[in-house]
């Protein structure tokens, strides 16, 4: 039947009965849109969403130190995409907390994996078995290519990251390992290490270690003059310089001696737990002049206790004391025997993060933002200006001053194996021309 045939007053109702239908159709259109909305914006915020949004850059694991303790650095005999709690050897031993699962569900977009050798090995072999080091997370990284890629710059971070792999970056903890030599560290540079801890537990010639602040027995040399130039060459190469397990002096000198953002790759503060690798407010202030970053590190024995809410509390502290710029995340697994409830392993910082976007726990929740600064923005700026700076100085010359020879000596005698001490009493007065010495060739 047509339209035209029907009564005016029946065509009027169907008019008037369509216009209410589209009406109704165009209103529920625009309300859906609204009420999800609307439940959207209800919803609380969960910290650990972040995580997907930008990378959570850990500044420091030591699995590389277990891998060379447990397995001598022999990949093969164990996998890391398998749940090493369950293996007969990393299942054993209380500092193992970190495997392909853990990093997964931990949510981990980035990590410095640690070139770690003992104090034991200085003045001796400290070089080659960093060289060892350097060569097991090369070849970890490769062995696992579908969770793990290659970075060496801000840049390779997000480039990992986008590709929904964990950023692999290298890092040495302590200037034994460079032996008292600017050639090896360049050559670490090139073989892509980007920060090196100025000393580890042992003080050495040039630099102290944080145990002489807790005696005061013990002679204080801070950061000596070649000791600066250390820092200034790793500025030059877009090295990173990290602070952490130095003394006071050192920190204080290395800050201001750098010419780039300072690290602590993983440290907490002093005030919430007094302890010598813990780092004071007035080193904190500087810190934050310097546009740096400490990345604060979960081992119980620098916390004050075992349980999440005390390493929160050295967030906050340090959040209050200094802004949300210059914080990051150095949790030390693997290179401790403990770690506390809630943090247990690499599996557990959505965890971290979603507590502190809570609210009712005594502070104030932290924002999206400012948890993304906490995750990994933080460090990737921080890198990025040691980039920058780097790229500044191309035209610098490497620095060649070699280290005092009253530097090489304790109790006058001279540390360690060195077959060229001439070069050192050589360069002690370099204004004096000396008479060539008696060369030797490989036969």
């Amino acid at each position: 039947m047509l339209i035209d045939s029907l009564p005016v007053l029946n065509r009027k109702v169907m008019y008037i009965t369509g216009a209410i239908i589209l009406i109704a159709v165009i209103a529920l259109a625009i309300a859906i849109p609204i009420s999800v909305s609307s439940v959207g914006e209800s919803l609380p915020f969960v910290g650990s969403s972040v995580l997907d949004e930008v990378p959570l850059v850990d500044g420091h694991n030591d699995l590389p130190y277990n891998i060379y303790r447990l397995e001598h650095d022999r990949l093969k005999n164990f996998n890391l995409d398998s749940d090493l709690k369950k293996h007969p050897r990393w299942g054993n031993i209380s500092s193992s907390h970190t495997d392909l699962p853990r990093l997964r569900k931990g949510k981990v977009g980035g990590q410095f994996w640690v070139a770690y050798v003992g104090c034991d090995s200085l003045d001796k072999d400290a070089v080659e078995l960093t060289l060892d080091q350097i060569d097991v997370i090369k070849r970890l990284i490769k062995a696992y290519p579908n969770d793990l890629q290659y970075a060496d710059s801000a840049e390779g971070i997000w480039n990992a990251f986008e590709n929904k792999k964990i950023a692999s970056l290298i890092c040495v903890e302590g200037g034994h390992s460079m032996d008292n030599r600017l050639g090896v560290l360049r050559l670490y540079y090139e073989l892509g290490v980007r920060y090196m801890t100025l000393t580890h537990s042992c003080t050495l010639p040039w630099a102290d270690a944080s145990p002489v602040d807790s005696s005061s027995l013990t002679t204080k040399h801070n950061l000596t003059e070649w000791g600066r130039k250390v820092v200034l060459e790793m500025n030059r190469l877009g090295m990173m310089v990290d602070i952490s397990h130095v003394s006071k002096g050192v920190m204080l000198d290395a800050i201001r001696t750098s010419r780039s953002p300072v690290i602590f790759s993983h440290s907490s503060s002093w005030s919430v737990y007094n302890h010598h690798r813990n780092v004071q407010d007035d080193v904190l202030f500087e810190l934050k002049k310097n546009n740096g970053i400490i990345m604060i590190n979960f081992y119980p024995g620098f916390l004050g206790n075992n349980t999440i809410d005390k390493a929160i509390e050295h967030l906050n502290y340090i959040k209050n004391l200094i802004g949300t710029d210059n914080i990051g995340i150095g949790a030390d697994y693997d290179g401790v025997g403990q770690t506390p409830i809630g943090l247990e392993d690499v599996s557990t910082y959505p965890d971290l993060f979603n507590k502190l976007a809570e609210s009712g726990h005594g502070y104030e929740p932290w924002t999206r933002e400012e948890l993304k600064k906490l995750a990994g923005l933080n460090l990737i700026r921080v890198l990025k200006d040691v980039e920058n700076v780097r790229d500044s100085l191309v035209n610098e010359e490497p620095y060649e001053d070699l280290i005092p020879y009253n530097d090489l000596t304790r109790d006058n005698q001279v540390q360690g194996c060195r077959t060229d001490l001439d070069t050192y009493l050589e360069a002690k007065s370099v204004e004096i021309e000396s008479a060539p010495k008696k060369l030797s060739f490989p036969e």
